[in-house]
């Protein structure tokens, strides 16, 4: 009688021996298959190159950094789907004297800076080519709580102001011009805080730091509205005269073809629903034409603060 069990075993260990054979023959062939194809000299990797044009874009602290992503990333992604050849990257400043440096040190292709930096952008290398907003909302704003008692500038004497930075045009600079015409002595007759930014300037109101917190128009929009249970307690008190608005400034070794692409853009986002809800998430009306001969105005302004105030690039 066969030994069954004895059978089955050897049919096991016979499959178990070819298929260990089986995969070892297609290794050996698979192996030798690549070395005949393999080329004899040096081998080039093939890579997928775009062409794509990356472009940094540094903005002047308008608000804090997490709220000024918010606010332009949507123009950025935008213009970025606009032009599938280049890749602009949003870059935001923890206060007005980073953001300086960055456009002083030539870093970022394209700036958003406030009229006076437009001026020094100028000086380093970089040219206007639209103004972001309208004239009319480029004023300062004195915030008050609804309660004080301040009515008149002359009650401002020994009082706390706090402004987002001593280079702030339209939330420092103008109102300091404006309260030095109507008779304060910046330097002796109020404290001064430059607090490092427009929100904290407001907030230093609410919370009793200060007296007066010095903005301008757009912040104190967005401010009203991401936090009017704060907002409710604050009115605007006085508003400066207004003056040419933040410009939009590429560095001057950028391509014209590329400058004339973004610069149509942004000129004619206030014609489409899609650019409407992109300005309108930034608080601006709409960009305009506008070059380096138009803020020439400006330069007469500073002029004269720095003859009457104080130098713009030192508090005191």
């Amino acid at each position: 009688m066969l030994d069954v069990e004895h059978t089955n075993d050897n049919n096991f260990m016979f499959k178990k021996i070819f298929s260990i054979f089986l995969l070892i023959l297609i290794s050996l062939l698979s192996a030798c298959d690549k070395a005949e194809n393999k080329p004899s000299g040096p081998v080039y990797t093939v890579r997928d190159e775009s062409n794509q044009t990356n472009l940094r874009f540094a903005i002047h602290p308008l608000h804090n950094p997490k709220k000024l992503f918010k606010a332009y990333q949507p123009l950025v992604d935008y213009i970025n789907q606009q032009l599938p050849k280049i890749h602009i990257q949003l870059e935001a400043s923890r206060d007005y004297q980073a953001f300086e440096d960055k456009f002083r040190a030539r870093a970022p292709e394209i700036i958003l800076p406030n009229p006076w930096q437009t001026l020094q952008a100028i000086k380093t290398g970089y040219q206007v080519s639209a103004m972001a907003g309208n004239r009319e909302d480029f004023k300062g704003l004195f915030i008050t709580k609804k309660d004080s008692p301040i009515q008149s500038i002359k009650q401002l004497k020994g009082k706390i102001l706090s402004y987002p930075s001593y280079t702030a045009l339209a939330a420092c600079i103008m109102p300091q011009q404006f309260l030095h015409d109507k008779g304060i002595n910046i330097k002796t007759d109020i404290i001064n805080r430059y607090v490092g930014s427009q929100e904290s300037a407001i907030m230093n109101v609410y919370l009793g730091e200060s007296d007066i917190g010095v903005t301008w128009p757009i912040p104190w929009r967005l401010f009203q509205k991401d936090y009017p249970h704060y907002a409710q307690h604050l009115k605007v008190l006085w508003e400066t005269p207004t003056l040419l608005n933040n410009a939009v400034m590429f560095r001057k070794d950028i391509p014209p073809e590329t400058i004339s692409a973004i610069t149509t853009i942004l000129l004619n986002l206030h014609k489409h629903k899609p650019g409407k809800q992109i300005l309108k998430s930034m608080q601006t009306q709409q960009f305009h034409p506008a070059d380096n001969q138009s803020y020439a105005e400006v330069e007469t302004f500073i002029a004269r603060f720095e003859q009457q105030v104080r130098p713009i690039e030192s508090p005191f």
